[in-house]
């Protein structure tokens, strides 16, 4: 029964409404033990009644982290429809489950993705109901693909509904998620983005104590049920109410007498846990056995207690006290489950040492072998064991197959700690740290790093542990000391394959330092002995080839990029992973036609593989090649699924990247405050890489002043840009000629002076015409002004056939402009007209106005700003990419599989879009994409 709690049950029955009219909705609960999230929770699946489907789990502490054991249990009673999964979905849910190899190459985001796949399944002949209690004890690897899953349901019909407890001062935080907290205030409506950490961004309700007339009706009924010992009266009453808070558990669970209400200053999470030790005291020695290794178990297997405590001389008998007394419950699935976690952490915490080994000892002697039972045996061993070590190596192992790295960090290190030689242990230390690494856990990274360099003097355990500490630099954003460490530990007597990977992430690091740490760090991989058959060797060689020339610097002949391509993939490079940096190479030095084709085939390859986490480096890339082609609205769509992959995966450089380009979007489209808006996402503070974004943010906030004739403003942002420790970026190098026009604008062209020149000179290493083509018109505006016409006619011509088609029509306006200024306006109005056509087209509105403006004053009435060309300019980036997959005659499963979304979302998209397209069957729509 739920006393008071009118706005919980309002916010429940609003997301159990909202699902069985096919929207999914996501509610987290947050709130200190005992403060009712569980009752809540309750609630929601007797409301929810027989019209859901209902799936639950509840996180466990534990002192291990078992890949995938919260997920596996939520979704076991729907297994039997994974075969409804796209195969390699199918694969990568079944490898987490261990019910099948796992999926090579095993991605946590595309596990993400086939749970939202099963969960839409499962939703799909009835509304799902989705509880999961005690959030923060999720092992990490579930928690991630619940939280991906939670961030993309749209319309497939799923209530998703979470409970966390909070950490707060003067609480003991547990094994609780580190960040899963943080204060909010006061509760209130439902609104995202309060919580921290892992549970950031999604629509939340922060539960308080109870109103006093609800905690003294709690009170009351409980009295003379659920409490012994005389009732409360007088002062003790009042003291008990006053000391809970509304705090329903410890309105429950504290003493019942005066004398033993006094606190001695603990806090209430401490003293509801003494008050669960006073009852376990008072159960006969086998039943306390049997809630001990209950405890112990992480699953709650009661055939797995009963055989590990009837080891330990507790027989099933043992258990019913504990039943009587309400302490634990035996559901219909054969579970073991506890009154409160507070009770599960108080048995653990009472028992002696010698008692929690011989519980874990006897649970791993119980289980099958697995890596359950492997974990069992290592947290009951007190002394090294070299078999038991090496089959939790293997444990940590699979993990990792399994994209579980937290898991296989702790398996790696507990492992280190049961090895009995030394360079063994050393090496398991170095493993631990790299999939610590690779999971995001710098500071634990780090500290296993230390423990590992004081344990050897091996150069290569020292350059890999130097890598790993790189790596926790570099997602700091402390790119200087990443670039240092990393080019020291390349420097080392280590195999040249070993080094050129570091140098690759050095290079990656340097970026953002300087042009002289690429340099050298480009210079270091040039010179490394690498062999032919190295797969890294053509993808070093066409990085220096690329990058040295757009920094004034010799190179040799840069090849095509596809055949580099060829020659890494023959040598064994891992594709898409290791080839992606060869998209951005290409846009270094203008090869941008190259990154065009090679990013979409990599991108179509990271889909079918299920190697997802690459695909916002991917898209980056890909939408700066569209939209530096003029194709605005391509490029949209591309960076805002790449922004929405970033965020689900926590990757902060490529969120940053893909919102400001965004924002350059927005500026063409003269967008003001959606500019602004990604610009300030991409630089916001405290992120882990906040300067990824910046350049482009910047030349967006520029180019926006520039298209409202702001110029002065476009002129100083523009000039730290191009004259900045960022200008050899490609946003960077590609905004000079807006500098360029800027400042003639003041009047000042001095202050382009030396960003043309250098822009000159990597136009000439670019070698292509539309570079030409604009250092012509920075020429023509730079003057002299005798010879800014001929310029801007060789311009012109040079964008014939470069399908440049927003450049060509800028160069259009200027040429245009200048035109009108020399009197010449019946010459100016076919290039004003021209450009005014092309500016409508693509939608950019601010460029349209200069153009408009300009042709009337040359004495020609301007038409009215047109619509904007085409019926699919009224969808949204999703709509659209949905739509151009249904164009082709792609059904809705096929086109969830490969945007990662439900059928049902994909329905309820084309459902939107087909009236504001004014067609109502895909036959028209495919006749409305050809036309």
């Amino acid at each position: 029964m739920l006393y008071g709690r009118e706005r919980e049950r309002a916010a429940v029955d609003a997301l159990l409404d909202g699902a069985r009219g096919g929207r999914s909705g996501v509610l987290l609960l947050r709130g200190e033990p005992g403060i009712g999230k569980t009752a809540v929770l309750e609630y929601a699946v007797t409301a929810a009644g027989d019209g859901f489907r209902v799936v639950r789990a509840t996180g466990v502490e534990y002192e291990a982290e078992l890949p995938f054991a919260g997920l596996s249990l939520l979704l076991s009673s729907g297994l039997d429809r994974l075969h409804a999964l796209p195969a390699p979905q199918r694969r990568s849910l079944e490898g987490a489950f261990g019910l099948g190899e796992p999926a090579g190459g095993a991605d946590r985001l595309f596990t993400g993705l086939a749970t939202l796949g099963l969960l839409a399944e499962l939703a799909s002949e009835q509304p799902l109901l989705c509880v999961v209690d005690d959030v923060q004890w999720l092992d990490r690897s579930s928690l991630d693909a619940l939280l991906i899953a939670a961030r993309r349901l749209q319309a497939e019909g799923v209530a998703l509904l979470l409970a966390a407890r909070d950490t707060g001062a003067g609480e003991d935080a547990g094994g609780a998620e580190a960040g899963v907290g943080g204060g909010a205030g006061e509760g209130g409506p439902a609104r995202p983005g309060t919580a921290v950490g892992p549970l950031a961004g999604l629509p939340e309700l922060r539960l308080t104590g109870l109103a006093e007339p609800d905690a003294v009706r709690l009170l009351d009924d409980r009295s003379g049920t659920a409490r012994t010992g005389p009732a409360l009266t007088g002062p003790a009453r009042r003291r008990l109410l006053a000391e809970a808070a509304g705090n329903p558990l410890a309105l429950v669970e504290l003493p019942s007498t005066e004398a033993d209400l006094a606190s001695g200053g603990l806090a209430l999470t401490s003293r509801l846990r003494i008050a669960f030790h006073g009852q376990v005291t008072g159960l006969p020695p086998a039943t306390q056995t049997m809630l001990l290794v209950a405890a112990a178990e992480e699953n709650g297997e009661l055939d797995v207690v009963l055989a590990a405590a009837a080891a330990l001389g507790a027989g099933a008998d043992a258990l019913e006290p504990a039943e009587r007394a309400g302490l634990v419950a035996v559901g219909a699935d054969r579970r073991f489950a506890f009154r409160h976690p507070l009770l599960r952490a108080a048995v653990l915490q009472r028992a002696p040492l010698q008692q929690r080994l011989a519980a874990h000892r006897a649970l791993g002697e119980a289980l099958e072998e697995g890596d359950r039972r492997t974990w069992h045996l290592a947290l009951a061993a007190t002394a090294p064991d070299a078999g038991l070590a090496d089959a939790l190596e293997r444990t940590a192992a699979r993990a990792e197959a399994r994209g579980a790295h937290g898991g296989a960090a702790a398996a790696y290190e507990r492992a280190a700690g049961l090895t009995p030689d030394r360079d063994g242990a050393t090496r398991r230390l170095v493993l631990a740290a790299e999939a610590a690494t690779e999971e995001g856990k710098l500071e634990l990274a780090e500290a296993l790093a230390d423990r590992a360099g004081a344990r050897t003097d091996s150069v290569f355990a020292h350059a890999l542990l130097d890598q790993v500490r790189a790596v926790a630099q570099f997602w700091r954003g402390a790119y200087p000391a990443a670039y240092r460490l990393l080019l020291d530990a390349a420097a080392t007597d280590i195999e040249p394959a070993h080094a050129a990977r570091m140098l690759l992430q050095a290079f990656h690091a340097a970026w953002y330092v300087g042009e002289e740490p690429v340099a050298t760090v480009l210079d270091r991989l040039a010179a490394l002995p690498l062999g032919a058959d190295e797969p890294l060797a053509p993808l070093a060689r066409h990085l220096s080839a690329a990058v040295l020339p757009a920094l004034g610097r010799a190179a040799g002949p840069l090849p095509d990029v596809r055949a580099t391509a060829a020659a890494a993939r023959k040598a064994g490079a891992e594709s898409p992973v290791d080839l992606v940096q060869l998209c951005g190479a290409t846009l270094v030095l203008g090869r941008d036609h190259e990154t065009l084709e090679l990013a979409a085939e990599l991108t179509a390859e990271a889909r079918a593989k299920g190697t997802v986490g690459v695909l916002p480096t991917l898209q980056f890339f890909l939408a700066e090649a569209e939209l530096f082609h003029g194709r605005h609205r391509d490029a949209e769509v591309t960076a805002t699924e790449g922004l929405a992959l970033a965020r689900d995966t926590g990757q902060a450089q490529w969120t940053s990247q893909l919102a400001s380009l965004l924002a350059c979007v927005a500026a063409l489209a003269g967008a003001d405050e959606r500019c602004a808006e990604l610009a300030a996402a991409a630089l916001v503070p405290g992120s882990a890489a906040p300067a990824a974004g910046e350049p482009w943010a910047h030349w967006a906030l520029a180019l926006l002043d520039l298209g409202r004739g702001r110029a002065a403003a476009a002129a100083d942002r523009l000039h730290t840009l191009t004259t900045g420790p960022y200008r050899h970026h490609v946003g960077a190098t590609r905004a000079v000629p807006d500098l360029v026009e800027a400042a003639v604008r003041l009047g000042e062209p001095e202050r382009a002076a030396e960003p043309y020149e250098r822009f000159a000179r990597w136009a000439a290493a670019a070698g292509t015409p539309w570079a030409e083509a604009l250092r012509l018109r920075c020429q023509a505006l730079l003057g002299p002004d005798e010879l800014a016409e001929s310029a801007y006619r060789a311009a012109l011509d040079l964008h014939e056939g470069a399908h440049r088609p927003f450049e060509r029509a800028r160069t259009a306006l200027l040429y245009g402009e200048w035109l009108r200024r020399e009197r010449r306006r019946t010459d100016a109005r076919p290039h004003l007209g021209a450009a005014l056509e092309v500016f409508e087209r693509l939608g950019a509105e601010p460029w349209a106005d200069r153009a408009r403006t300009e042709l009337t004053a040359t004495g020609t009435a301007a038409p009215a700003p047109a619509e904007a060309d085409g019926a699919l300019t009224v969808l949204t980036p999703q709509e659209l990419q949905i739509a151009r997959l249904a164009a082709r005659g792609l059904s809705n499963r096929d086109i969830a599989a490969q945007l990662f979304l439900s059928p049902r979302t994909v329905g309820h998209h084309l459902y939107k879009a087909y009236p504001k397209l004014g067609i109502a069957s895909r036959t028209e729509l495919a006749a409305l994409f050809r036309a």
